[in-house]
């Protein structure tokens, strides 16, 4: 499908998440968070999350789940995919992120939370049935991501961090 004459942009900040039409582009931007695309190739609709962190640790039943936390965001994907009569199976999946931003800094004993969101991700969709298309995950900088819902296109930038020596 062409891109639409006009259409709606969204920009999601951490723990948001959109699900929206054909109409609809969706941008963020990622450092050690991860953002995960959702497309259904047939009725262009889809979503972007961004979380933050694997889980939450709410021992209660939540009435709203909170995007910034990947073990809810997906629950608010697939809170969507039932409004919308769809299935996991029925989706492109793409997820991004989880990039270090303190590179030689993490503990050598502790998983770092970049790592634990790429791992609850991964963990998440399989749970929920979902398969993955692409992924760029990983390594140390940040990401620039655009999401087409007319066309199911992903567009990401990774700016890595490298050691730089600025001279006075």
């Amino acid at each position: 499908m062409n891109k639409p004459e006009f259409f709606l942009e969204i920009f999601l900040q951490p723990g948001e998440l959109y699900f929206g039409d054909r109409e609809t582009r969706i941008r963020t931007v990622l450092g050690s968070c991860v953002a995960i695309t959702l497309w259904h190739p047939s009725l262009y609709i889809g979503g972007m999350c961004h979380f933050m962190l694997p889980g939450s640790r709410r021992r209660q039943r939540a009435t709203q789940f909170d995007g910034r936390y990947a073990d809810e965001a997906l629950l608010m994907f697939m809170q969507e995919l039932r409004k919308s009569n769809t299935s996991p199976k029925d989706y492109e999946v793409k997820m991004f992120g989880g990039g270090d931003q303190f590179p030689g800094q993490s503990k050598p004993d502790r998983i770092s939370v970049p790592d634990s969101n790429v791992i609850a991700g991964r963990e998440l969709l399989a749970h929920h049935g979902f398969k993955l298309k692409a992924e760029h995950l990983g390594g140390t900088g940040h990401r620039n991501v655009i999401f087409d819902l007319w066309s199911g296109h992903v567009w990401m930038r990774h700016v890595s961090k490298g050691l730089e020596r600025i001279q006075a």
